[in-house]
């Protein structure tokens, strides 16, 4: 596809290999090359704000940045569980980089929480590959409404920072499939980002900027990618075998003597000229799209209805971990509120490094407070992030003033120094001193509130406050959203995208994250966040999905249908509370007795639903198809188990509230027999078994039928190839007989196939 004609830019063909190599690579760190009468372009960093450097770019793209609106950043928005938000915010982010003349924002990020340490994990969504493509999928659709390009990131299997620029994720193919480039799959095919953003690391020992079957097989060939690929900054370790593989655009400009070296290689045959040719074609097209972008309407970037925008994502995202005896919301009427922390003062409100947002503007929490108390409020620092200020005397100051109030709200969290882009988290832990304050503080006074800031999950056993907060990161607006939650004004409904264990050792990746001497394997397969937990029946603090409300919801009424594109689930909510509120609800599903290795459940939809006090709604949610189907190594694509599916409804992974099954029909595998088929699974079959008649009978006699020396002889001949009875049959059988027979079970197998297609009207493949 070329955009080029529609406008007076050149195409790839009519310029020459130098002009093309210039290119597929940046001008500078943030602009591309211009060249043949192409304009350069910029890109800039996001997600949830823009980041464009202000003056000229410094070398490592890290001075600052003009002001823009920082909205939740992925681990507050994720949140939210509300596509229709994130749609919204994409939309706004969008308007503010065509206002700044920004052609396209490096996001959104959409790989998974495969271990809590994580060092990047608050620029993700969530450890499951649904919700984190359901939401990414609104959030590309909402900025390129605007005519500004997302950058699809950082694909593939990007988990971590330790040695993130040369580190082997070593996946095997199910769970690279199934898990890891789901979500990008989801959003390349329902959301067609302008760009995608290749990943630092190697995927199985090779570059992700040099894969060939990650970005031209599965991303173009596979599931239709019409875009440009790009490196994330600094990933493009050799130039020309990058091009070779599908990347388009090597940021930031590797100089001119890497554009000279990629035009030599085509004069001398080591790259192909037409794989040159078609990057270039790409990197034009990308400049025309955005150029047709900016011949819309000017984007007006309204800063305050942005403002409430991030305010409105906020109160959306908060959770509600814990309210022991209502101790939530607090009273209008509370004569004194000690409000105690540091982030109180100054909200860590987002993360670390290369995504931080100059905010527009800041709410502190102590200042939103000021509002809502209606008697005396008392304040103590508590503790520092930075290690200054006596502790002691810092809480005991604070646990005095707990002592004084009706109620305490008590604000923790981790700050940069704990968790940043550039490096992973030791520990799942608080603070210490963070910690030993929460102790006193809840002795003192046992109407204590907590309220959490992190980018990354966190271990909460040791808190022992009855009424938890957790805020993730909520953007600029984040002070007034917890201040109006506290006291009722708005009705927490945020859940968790990822789950928060009982102790780091039970975590899924423990054992082999970050992994050493240049590779980490994803040992534990499939089984990634809540999918590990269910499967071991372990312990969790607060399952995924879990978040509490002020009021109650009743689910009721539930009906199950199938049909040939998925499943179509009905039911009823009821708010039965004294408060309005949102409720979200999920639809988990699993196989009992599957052939193949499954989670118990998986998330497979989810919708919210704003119910007033006494209202209820029927809600209808349909499951694709698609999203039942599992990775198949044998024919390397999804596949539709037959079987009977158990459909779960609830508030989280682990509060299910309504449960049906199901039948589904499976799709139709062409799976040939070879001499390595075993006799189990050519007796599985009709075709098989007809193939096979009374051989068995004839070569071990009456034993066949039953147990022989103790053994189960059916069970033990079922595990052998049937290539092998050439040697068990004493040569009775030779090879060219047992060939004959598994030719015999093919084309039987392949009579059945066509006599079922001509009868149901579909042709056979």
């Amino acid at each position: 596809m070329t955009r080029a004609a529609e406008t007076d830019f050149p195409t790839a063909d009519s310029l020459s290999a130098t002009d093309q190599a210039r290119l597929t690579s940046g001008r500078d760190f943030w602009t591309t090359e211009s060249a043949g009468g192409l304009p350069s372009i910029m890109l800039t960093d996001g997600p949830h704000g823009l980041r464009k450097q202000e003056g000229a770019a410094d070398h490592l793209g890290l001075s600052g940045s003009v002001p823009a609106t920082c909205f939740p950043p992925a681990v507050g928005l994720a949140q939210t569980w509300n596509p229709a938000l994130a749609e919204r915010i994409g939309a706004a982010v969008g308007a503010e980089a065509r206002a700044a003349e920004v052609s396209v924002v490096l996001g959104p990020g959409v790989n998974l929480k495969r271990s809590p340490l994580g060092g990047r994990n608050f620029e993700y969504f969530s450890e499951d590959p649904y919700l984190a493509g359901v939401l990414g999928t609104a959030w590309v659709r909402g900025i390129q409404a605007q005519g500004v390009g997302a950058s699809l990131k950082h694909f593939a299997a990007n988990n971590q920072e330790t040695d993130r620029m040369r580190v082997s994720s070593d996946i095997d193919e199910r769970t690279l499939h199934e898990l890891y480039l789901r979500a990008f799959r989801r959003i390349v095919r329902d959301g067609q980002p302008w760009t995608v953003m290749c990943a630092y690391n190697k995927i199985n020992g090779v570059y992700a900027a040099q894969n060939r079957e990650l970005l031209t097989t599965i991303l173009r060939e596979e599931w239709g990618f019409e875009g440009l690929v790009v490196s994330d900054w600094g990933a493009v370790a050799d130039r020309v075998a990058s091009l070779a593989a599908g990347l388009d655009l090597t940021m930031p400009s590797p100089g001119t003597a890497s554009d000279d070296a990629v035009a030599a290689a085509v004069a001398d045959g080591t790259l192909d000229p037409a794989a040159l040719a078609a990057s270039a074609g790409r990197v034009i097209d990308l400049v025309a799209r955005t150029a047709a972008g900016r011949q819309n309407p000017p984007a007006i970037a309204d800063l305050d209805a942005h403002h409430a925008l991030a305010r409105e994502a906020a109160e959306q995202a908060i959770v509600l971990l814990r309210n022991d005896d209502d101790l939530l919301p607090l009273s209008d009427e509370s004569e004194s509120v000690a409000v105690i922390g540091y982030f109180a003062e100054d909200l860590r409100y987002q993360g670390g490094g290369s995504s931080h947002v100059n905010a527009t503007r800041v709410e502190a929490p102590l200042d939103e407070l000021c509002s809502f108390v209606p008697g005396e409020l008392l304040f103590a620092q508590g503790y520092t992030v930075d290690g200054s200020g006596d502790a002691e005397e810092l809480r005991s100051s604070a646990v005095f003033q707990a002592g004084q109030a009706d109620s305490v709200v008590l604000f923790l969290g981790l700050g940069e120094r704990q968790e940043s882009e550039g490096f992973d988290r030791a520990d799942l832990e608080l603070p210490a001193d963070q910690l030993a304050l929460a102790e006193a503080v809840v002795a003192a006074n046992p109407n204590t509130v907590v309220v959490l800031s992190h980018g990354g999950a966190l271990r909460l056993a040791p808190l022992t406050a009855p009424a938890v907060l957790d805020c993730g990161l909520l953007g600029q607006a984040g002070g007034s959203a917890i201040a109006a939650t506290l006291f009722g004004k708005v009705n927490p409904s945020g859940r968790l995208a990822e789950t928060l264990p009982v102790r780091l050792a039970d975590t899924p990746a423990y054992l082999s994250f970050p992994g050493e001497h240049g590779h980490v394997v994803y040992g534990e397969g499939i089984h990634v966040g809540y999918r590990w937990y269910d499967a071991r029946d372990l312990d969790v603090e607060f399952p995924f999905g879990h978040g509490l409300s002020y009021t109650e919801f009743e689910y009721r009424d539930l009906v199950v249908t199938t049909s040939d594109d998925g499943l179509t689930v009905e039911l009823t909510v009821t708010n039965l509370g004294p408060y309005d509120g949102r409720e979200v609800v999920q639809v988990y599903v699993g196989v009992d007795g599957s052939a193949v290795a499954r989670a118990p459940r998986e998330l497979k939809g989810f919708a919210s639903v704003d119910l007033g006090v006494g209202r209820s709604q029927q809600i209808c949610l349909t499951v694709a198809r698609d999203d039942l189907a599992y990775w198949d190594t044998r024919v390397h694509g999804f596949v539709v188990e037959g079987g009977t599916y158990r459909v779960e409804v609830g508030a989280s992974s682990r509060d299910i509230r309504l449960t049906d099954t199901v039948g589904v029909d499976g799709d139709e595998l062409s799976i040939p027999f070879t001499l390595d088929s075993t006799i189990g699974e050519l007796m599985a079959t009709p075709a098989g078994a007809q193939a096979l008649g009374d051989l068995a009978g004839q070569m071990f006699g009456d034993a066949a039928g039953g147990d022989a020396l103790g053994v189960d002889l059916g069970a033990l001949l079922g595990s052998i190839p049937i290539g092998r009875l050439a040697d068990f049959s004493g040569g009775a059988f030779p090879r060219a007989v047992i060939e004959q027979l598994v030719d015999q079970a093919n084309s039987a197998t392949d009579s059945r196939r066509t006599a079922s297609d001509s009868s149901s009207g579909v042709s056979a493949e």
